[in-house]
């Protein structure tokens, strides 16, 4: 009588699920390394010396805000009430900072390399904008 002892089909299985599964992590993990450049997330990282600085927690009366990649850099610039922002494009297209919802400030269309000023809002508080033409670009003008 030739009795055969069932040969383990999973086991080919069970190896090429693991081997998955450790590639699976291994692309996971250098994509969670890619990401956290240490450059200030979502994926607009910059080199620090590159950025315009953004004004300290009180906001002082002039801010820079550059818009670069059809990116706001920095997004959510700080300046005191009344305070001068100024705007430099330096993508190769036109862009525009209006304020979402409401008046409180508009550059109008700025040109490639052209730069445009504005006034802060008289009152404190987070004044979303956009950017008419693309309006997938945000951020936030910071009156403090």
């Amino acid at each position: 009588m030739n009795v055969r002892s069932p040969r383990r089909r999973t086991s080919r299985r069970s190896g090429s699920r693991a081997r998955a599964a450790v590639a699976v992590l291994a692309a996971l993990c250098l994509a969670l390394a890619a990401c956290s450049g240490g450059g200030g997330g979502g994926g607009r990282s910059t080199p620090s010396s590159a950025t315009p600085s953004a004004t300290g927690p009180s906001g002082s009366a002039r801010a820079a805000l550059v818009i670069r990649d059809f990116a706001f850099v920095p997004a959510d610039p700080t300046v005191a009430p009344g305070g001068r922002v100024t705007v430099t494009n330096e993508d190769s297209v036109t862009h525009t900072v209006t304020a979402a919802g409401g008046d409180a400030f508009d550059t109008g269309d700025i040109a490639p390399g052209a730069t445009a000023t504005f006034t802060a809002p008289g009152e404190r508080g987070g004044y979303p904008y956009t950017c008419t033409i693309h309006p997938s670009m945000l951020g936030t003008l910071v009156v403090g």
